[in-house]
């Protein structure tokens, strides 16, 4: 008797994903992002043909679908997105694996990915004149201990004002300040490292010589344009679940990214890359991994760059990082301290991982970048994905 044969004897109607989208009113897509999310769960097929669900639980969520849509204001947020699916192993951009995704195309193609469902080859982004130099007054009268949210967050509202276009919530005006706005937050970060790289227009390197002094190589180079990419959405964390608030309020932009921007500041979903640094130079400083890691658990704090509350195993951002970094030769003691520590770490408290912010850190640390790099290499590439979510929500 095959499975669908004992689900019919155990009274269980099964429904294929395309029938479970039609009872919720939703793309096929959408379906799985329930799934990711717990909302529901899915069976695979046996022979390879997809997923399947429980009819009754897939109709219990459409009926609460449909009360909070009817509710007043208030109630219950409820957000649908067809962004990102995450799965216990793996995550999707668009039904697309993201890891294989960030792999084969740049950072600002995934984006074009992520905003309008084509992936063309050699995309680049290019900052307006007016909106570029208007940023950089805005973060150049700072105080110099600003830090990178500080001074992305008032290039943002700089760049908001330059754009007369910026209360028109149609999709080519949205995409229109998309693809100005990434690379105006580049540009109006000042530069540490070689101004020769200016010209280049690929995202990656201009945000290199933001970040370091050192000259990118094409290896570090690759690894900086593999985590913007992998960094782009992951659902509805925090920040973008702050964009969706605002975009549903038909905040222009602008407005949206600035509500991302600051609750990427708060300490319990920014700051994890800096503590992923600073953990990775400390061993490195004392020789090893093990006394720092004895050091957290003694103090009672947790091991940065280690779990995720999402993933059964090793982030696959973290995976595909390390892998890319194994190229890298400078990267080889941070590397293996990193290795080290999630070693120290399972062998105290098994079922831990490595997730993305100690990844990150290998590349920071390696390449000579302050602590708070990690952090504007994930504002940045969040950007763009906030930028997509604001754009489901208007439409």
């Amino acid at each position: 008797m095959n499975d669908q044969a004992d689900d019919q004897a155990d009274g269980e109607r099964r429904i294929s994903t395309r029938q479970a989208a039609e009872l919720l009113g939703v793309k096929p897509a959408t379906v799985y992002a329930y799934v990711s999310r717990g909302q529901l769960t899915s069976r695979r097929d046996p022979v390879g043909r997809g997923s399947s669900f429980d009819a009754r639980e897939v109709e219990a969520l459409a009926l609460r679908s449909r009360r909070e849509a009817a509710a007043p204001p208030g109630g219950e947020l409820s957000v649908r997105t067809s962004l990102t699916l995450i799965e216990p192993d793996r995550y999707y951009f668009r039904g697309v694996d993201a890891v294989d995704l960030a792999s084969r195309y740049r950072y600002e193609e995934v984006a074009e990915w992520l905003w309008t469902g084509t992936l063309p080859r050699g995309a680049r982004f290019t900052a307006p004149p007016e909106a570029l130099a208007a940023a950089r007054r805005a973060v150049a009268a700072l105080p110099e201990h600003s830090g990178p949210i500080d001074r992305l967050r008032v290039a943002t509202a700089a760049a908001a004002v330059t754009d007369p276009l910026r209360f028109d919530l149609s999709e080519e005006a949205v995409l229109g300040s998309a693809r100005c706005l990434v690379p105006t937050l580049v540009g109006a970060l000042p530069e540490v490292g070689a101004a020769g790289w200016r010209g280049d227009g690929r995202l990656a390197r201009q945000l290199w010589s933001r970040l370091t002094a050192r000259e990118p190589d094409p290896d570090a180079l690759a690894v900086l344009d593999l985590a913007l990419t992998l960094l782009i959405d992951h659902d509805l964390a925090a920040s973008t679940l702050a964009v969706r608030v605002a975009a549903s309020a038909r905040a222009h932009p602008y407005a949206a990214v600035s509500a991302g921007l600051g609750v990427l500041e708060g300490p319990l979903h920014g700051a994890a890359g800096r503590l992923a640094h600073r953990m990775l130079a400390e061993a490195l400083e004392r020789g090893g991994a093990a006394p720092v890691v004895a050091d957290h658990l003694r103090a009672g704090r947790r091991v940065p760059g280690l779990g995720h509350r999402l993933y059964e195993g090793e982030d696959p951002r973290a995976a595909a990082l390390f892998a890319r970094l194994e190229g890298v030769p400078q990267a080889g003691p941070a590397l293996a301290a990193a290795r080290e520590v999630v070693a120290t770490a399972a062998a105290r408290r098994g079922g831990l991982h490595a997730n993305v912010d100690l990844a990150l850190a290998v590349l920071t640390v390696s390449c000579g970048m302050p602590a708070e790099a990690g952090e504007t290499v994930f504002a940045v590439s969040r950007t763009a994905g906030w930028m997509a979510h604001a754009l489901e929500e208007y439409q």
